[in-house]
């Protein structure tokens, strides 16, 4: 102790912790592993509902799925604009996360019973997500200075009504559950749209659009391990080495009609959007278009699972709807959140999959093995890639000169 300072001084310096670190990033922060890990469960929860949807393709079976699919969706959505501001390497933070990460896997675990007499398995642990990630996403806005907090409060109150209506679906009859669960996918539309009306949301931009991305890439790559598992666990033939080689082919050319530049035109365009417009531009684009993107993985996915089980067997109409659905979702949803940022329309993806679907209702009408609409589904993919790459929209290809210059 140094003898020229009072003890009392000494004494309080030595108690004081100093400012208290709040849970808001002072600066603009990417992806972190603890995101990347709560994400890896939601995408177990999608995987559920592939199987789900592979074991009942057929009108009231798509139906549930779609109900699932966006309760799932929407809680992990709600967790990309909670952890966006949010400081991630903050203790209180990871373990919030981490929480809700163990909460998410018993609900994606339970995705089987959603609309059995066991549904509260899937409800409960779902609502405790929701609730967990609201408080926090309210706590950080809490702390952002100069701001009006009432569209956090607007957002948070009126999704209480989408959770309470999940907890009476699942408590309630079987028979009602899906008018009830339909009503609170109903209610989070309308909280969504009511907390965007006159709020500037703080959001980094390449945040949003990297977590997406990962999201996206991960749900792919589960598309190709059902194809890994059916070589893996099966006698090989033609028939199955030839159906596998091509769902690949497939997963490959959807990646690039993501990845290989719109990807990067999306964010480029998300960042150069007024402020103002944030909100409403991310719920749109992100939010909102990116659930029929992912929807169509997982009818990809179903198709593939199908497809495999009986390689050599055409494919019934409801595989076949599964695939060329799932295929024109995803390149179809990709190319509408580009134009609500902005982008110019994709002519050429639309044509493109409106011939598609036209090859396979006639390949439908015959029997002809899962190779014949696979191999069309790939050469239209290969159209587009193509297309795109050596016509690609102007505005995109500036962007991107100007990304590998500041690179």
């Amino acid at each position: 102790m140094s003898p020229n300072r009072p003890a009392a001084e000494v004494a309080a310096t030595s108690i004081d912790p100093g400012p208290r670190r709040g849970v808001r990033a002072s600066q603009p922060q990417g992806v972190t592993f603890v995101e990347l890990f709560f994400d890896l469960v939601f995408v177990f929860a999608v995987t559920q509902i592939t199987a789900k949807t592979a074991h009942d393709l057929t009108a009231e079976g798509v139906l549930r799925s779609i109900l699932i699919g966006w309760l799932i969706w929407w809680a992990w959505t709600q967790y990309t604009w909670t952890l966006n501001p949010a400081d991630t390497t903050h203790g209180a933070v990871r373990v919030l996360t981490l929480v809700a990460t163990a909460a998410a896997f018993v609900m994606a675990a339970s995705v089987p019973r959603a609309f059995t007499d066991e549904a509260i398995w899937f409800a409960v642990p779902y609502v405790a997500v929701r609730l967990m990630g609201l408080g926090l996403q309210v706590k950080v806005e809490m702390e952002r200075e100069g701001a009006d907090h009432a569209a956090v409060y607007r957002w948070a109150g009126a999704s209480l009504v989408g959770l309470a209506l999940v907890l009476a679906g699942a408590l309630g009859d079987p028979g009602v559950r899906s008018v009830l669960w339909l009503a609170a996918i109903g209610a989070d539309l309308a909280a969504a749209t009511l907390a965007g009306r006159a709020a500037t949301w703080d959001l980094n931009p390449a945040h949003l659009a990297e977590r997406h991305g990962l999201f996206v890439i991960i749900a792919l790559g589960e598309s190709l391990i059902l194809a890994g598992a059916a070589i893996a666990g099966d006698e090989l033939s033609l028939g199955l080495a030839s159906a596998v080689g091509a769902a690949i082919v497939i997963a490959c050319l959807l990646w690039w009609t993501y990845f290989g530049w719109l990807k990067d035109e999306l964010e480029h365009r998300f960042a150069a959007a007024d402020p103002r417009r944030l909100g409403p531009l991310a719920r749109d684009a992100f939010s909102f278009a990116h659930f029929p993107l992912i929807a169509g993985i997982v009818g990809f996915a179903a198709a593939i699972e199908e497809t495999v089980l009986h390689p050599d067997d055409p494919m019934p109409a409801a595989v076949l709807a599964a695939l060329g659905v799932g295929v024109a979702l995803f390149v179809a949803s990709s190319a509408l959140a580009l134009r609500i940022l902005g982008g110019p329309l994709l002519v050429t993806r639309l044509l493109v999959l409106v011939g598609m679907g036209l090859a396979l209702v006639v390949v439908g009408s015959v029997s002809l093995p899962p190779l014949v609409p696979l191999a069309i589904v790939a050469v239209a993919i290969v159209a587009i890639v193509a297309a795109e790459q050596v016509a690609r929209p102007a505005a995109a290809r500036d962007g991107a000169a100007r990304r590998d210059e500041a690179a």
